[in-house]
């Protein structure tokens, strides 16, 4: 008999006691679900963003405008993932509000692309249940992972998500 309770105990990866609606900054990554490449290709070092690619590169750009109390800075859309920076600024959102808001809108703009454009189908889910994060502490932190952000395409063959 399988133990219902251990399969219900999910760990969280978020650090304990903290208050994800502070003001700062954050780094986050969200991973389309068992990493499929359904947002485009990488060629010679160049991300080529499919439609759905663009959709996910539109509504993090049209975040900041659909909420108030927060910002994104610099993002990369990747063939099987997402990276971006959120910077909180009002307290009365948290960080996890900003993601699922993100991936909530993505996916339901992705399914009518299924519809209208046929794109891919997903299995069950288009993101992966989770997400991760970083607490950006300082400048140079920031600078670290806006480079990071910069060059991920050109180290795609790295990637712990490439496929």
């Amino acid at each position: 008999m399988i133990n219902d309770q251990r399969i219900n105990n999910r760990q969280s990866i978020r650090l304990k006691h903290y208050d994800y609606s502070q003001n700062g900054l954050y780094f986050i990554t969200v991973c389309i679900d068992n990493h499929h490449c359904l947002l485009g290709n990488i060629v010679d070092g160049v991300i080529q963003l499919n439609g759905a690619g663009e959709m996910v590169a539109q509504q993090w750009s049209e975040l900041s405008v659909r909420f108030d109390g927060f910002k994104t800075h610099d993002y990369v859309v990747m063939p099987n993932h997402f990276h971006g920076i959120v910077e909180l600024n009002s307290g009365d959102k948290q960080l996890g509000d900003i993601v699922g808001a993100f991936k909530s809108l993505s996916t339901n703009a992705y399914i009518a692309g299924v519809k209208f454009y046929g794109w891919k189908r997903f299995d069950k889910r288009f993101w992966h249940r989770n997400y991760f994060e970083h607490v950006i502490r300082d400048e140079a932190g920031y600078l670290k992972i806006s480079e990071y952000i910069k060059n991920n395409v050109l180290k795609w063959d790295l990637d712990r998500f490439y496929r």
